[in-house]
């Protein structure tokens, strides 16, 4: 009801100030903070108007219970509904499972095979699986710990393969990336300057986003990364246009520099909590979905987001001009400056936004909500597969924080017996 009552409010808020626009001085009468009227062509003109975007996006938009992860619900429905008349058959993951490492519960416990591509990202992901697997029903799945997803709708591969990462063109299923608990990621640095512990990292950012009002922050757009898709280079081209609007380097070479335009020296990384200084913050997709984006929308700043192509779990109840701005991943650099000037004049709206995509982060993506969606995912997945899991003689145990190998038996474990070891639990 609450987050209801703040929709109601913004919506309020807006239509006061389409009002207070259209009561404008007459064009032939000066300002009185502006005593000599500029020629009509000296005056910003906008090939746009985002008011009636944010009113049809606030009158549609349904703010998420307090229930944990129910926000995301319909994510795992999507994922999982290529399996609903077929289930997911022994065939199904013979075929899989060379796309990652083959995991089991089994009776409460937690078995993989060895070859994992990124042992690191296994870990991490495991220790989420250790806190939920008590209780769950007997099953095998496919992780991959890839950047990519793997499982093309044009493939001729039906899955299931478990992603952290995919597009309307992959039949992958979303799981929350190994980064929620990392010290491994992209080329950012790691805790606490950058990607680690999510935990940890909310309450940093939250701390410093509070010493940050918005009136105190730098009116003007700001990006750090490495150079990981081409989409980027139109802001990093008006950041050397115009470096009164916007502040935008590489740290890093990833892609063919040859292939860009741009003569930019890189520059040394910045920690997310320097990103909050900043009014407007650009988060771009990186190799698939970057993992920029949950951590700057706790700057309390807007959030541009370009392209809507990649996605993770939690961006299904992140809303467009709710919770950020949308941009074009084909913007040029003159769109993008258009866009910042017509946001710096229409600062409370601008404001409005980033605190609303502060509020969805801070109270939806908890550490519980990402155990939630793992348990909740595993559920429905569970009552998909056909056969009972097997425990195969090179699979070893997962336990909690170390990882105990010992070689068991095969033998065949009905489903739905019995619990076992717990991980522990943070649920910050």
């Amino acid at each position: 009801m609450a987050g209801t009552r703040t929709i109601r409010l913004d919506l309020v808020l807006l239509l006061l100030l389409m009002l207070r626009s259209t009561w404008a001085e007459p064009e032939n009468k000066c300002s009185n903070l502006q005593p000599q009227c500029p020629d009509s062509g000296d005056r910003l003109k906008f090939n746009f108007d985002l008011v009636p975007n944010i009113l049809v996006a606030l009158q549609d938009y349904t703010p998420c219970s307090e229930t944990q992860c129910i926000c995301y619900v319909l994510n795992i429905r999507r994922d999982l509904e290529s399996y609903a008349v077929t289930g997911i058959t022994q065939k199904m993951i013979n075929q899989s499972r060379r796309f990652g490492t083959l995991y089991k519960v089994l009776n409460g416990r937690l078995y993989r095979h060895p070859d994992c591509t990124y042992p690191s990202r296994c870990a991490n992901v495991e220790h989420f699986l250790l806190d939920v697997v008590t209780g769950l029903p007997n099953m095998e799945f496919v992780l991959n710990v890839c950047d990519w997803p793997q499982v093309h709708f044009l493939s001729g591969l039906s899955g299931p393969v478990l992603s952290y990462s995919i597009t309307s063109q992959h039949l992958d299923i979303m799981y929350p990336a190994w980064s929620f608990w990392s010290e491994s990621g992209p080329t950012l640095q790691l805790y606490p300057l950058g990607i680690g512990r999510w935990d940890l990292m909310r309450h940093h950012l939250s701390a410093v986003a509070s010493r940050l009002p918005w009136k105190s922050k730098k009116p003007i757009a700001f990006f750090r990364g490495s150079r990981s898709s081409k989409e980027r280079d139109s802001l990093v081209l008006l950041s050397q246009r115009k470096p009164d609007l916007v502040d935008a380097q590489y740290t890093r070479h990833t892609s063919d520099k040859s292939t860009s335009s741009l003569d930019a020296e890189l520059v040394p990384e910045m920690p997310f909590s320097g990103h909050c200084g900043f009014k407007y913050l650009f988060n771009f997709r990186g190799v698939t979905a970057s993992f920029r984006f949950r951590h700057i929308l706790l700057c309390k700043s807007l959030v541009l987001h370009v392209g809507e192509e990649w996605q993770e779990f939690f961006y299904i109840a992140l809303k467009p001009w709710v919770h950020y701005v949308p941009v074009s991943s084909n913007a040029t650099a003159e769109d993008l400056e258009e866009l910042i000037l017509y946001l710096r004049l229409n600062d409370e709206l601008a404001e409005q936004i980033a605190q609303r995509g502060y509020d969805f982060i801070w109270n939806h993506l908890k550490m519980r909500d990402v155990e939630c969606y793992w348990r909740q995912l595993l559920l429905e997945y569970a009552k998909l597969m056909t056969y009972d899991a097997q425990l195969e003689p090179e699979f070893y145990e997962c336990c909690p924080i170390f990882l105990a190998r010992s070689t068991v038996t095969s033998q065949t474990i009905s489903r739905n017996q019995g619990a076992g070891r717990h991980g522990p639990t943070e649920s910050v």
